[in-house]
């Protein structure tokens, strides 16, 4: 489980680090200005990630269901070599998915205005900017989303599915609390994450009619809060971080 949310906090600093110290230059010293390079390499670490951090989500849902329907096999089968394969398969996957992004995008020509309404490069936003033919570009990146996140999300519902089937065959209702409270934390941040991302991506997609504020205020929803709560959420509900926690504050 330490492991997994080593992956986890990893991501969480890649994916903030990636957009904030940009995002800090625009408001303080109004730098507003980005290569095309810059932004490409954004786009690519951005995307990367988030691919990366949905992989990681389906990791600790299957940590969960052994932990809580093998528990006696749960070593010999999440060994650390194990769990060390499954990152990265989750990194080379996000790194796969990503290569045709920058690909198609420097396809396209950017011969008008070249503001993005954003504050980092998010993909449909800088595609959105060109004056060129979006059709190959919406149809990977859709395809992409809906494959990605239907697959994501179909593993982690049929983890729970298995999880709650076996809880619910046990009669002890502190055996139910138990093996429940232990998956608290992983919903609360798949329901954060997940949310977040596909309101962003449906709103830049199908949401025509919708204020470029919004856009914005989702888009950074999805890359600002889930890194912030992801180790308050965890601090609170995992009895050892939380007992260290409490030994720093009092050595304070």
């Amino acid at each position: 489980m330490y492991l997994l949310l080593c992956m986890l906090a990893l991501t969480d600093i890649v994916l903030s680090s990636s957009v904030i110290p940009k995002a800090l230059c625009i408001f303080w010293f109004n730098l507003n200005t980005i290569t095309l390079a810059g932004c490409v390499t954004q786009i690519i670490f951005l995307t990367t990630v988030s691919i990366t951090y949905s992989a990681v989500l389906v990791a600790m849902a299957f940590d969960r269901y052994i932990a809580i329907c093998s528990p006696l096999r749960y070593a010999t089968i999440l060994s650390n070599a194990r769990i060390t394969k499954m990152g990265l398969v989750g990194l080379m996957r996000g790194l796969l998915c990503t290569l045709p992004l920058p690909v198609l995008l420097s396809r396209l020509p950017f011969c008008g205005t070249r503001i993005i309404p954003h504050t980092y490069c998010e993909p449909i936003a800088v595609a959105k900017i060109s004056c060129g033919d979006l059709t190959g570009y919406r149809i990977y990146g859709l395809v992409l989303n809906i494959f990605l996140i239907g697959l994501d999300l179909s593993l982690i519902v049929l983890s729970y599915c298995l999880i709650f089937r076996a809880v619910l065959r046990i009669s002890s209702k502190k055996v139910h609390h138990k093996a429940l409270n232990t998956c608290t934390s992983h919903l609360c941040v798949v329901l954060m994450y997940q949310s977040c991302g596909l309101f962003s991506t449906v709103s830049h997609r199908f949401g025509q009619g919708i204020a470029p504020p919004v856009h914005v205020i989702l888009g950074n929803f999805y890359v600002f809060v889930p890194p912030m709560l992801n180790p308050i959420i965890y601090g609170v509900k995992t009895k050892v971080l939380r007992d260290r926690k409490s030994k720093y504050i009092s050595r304070l």
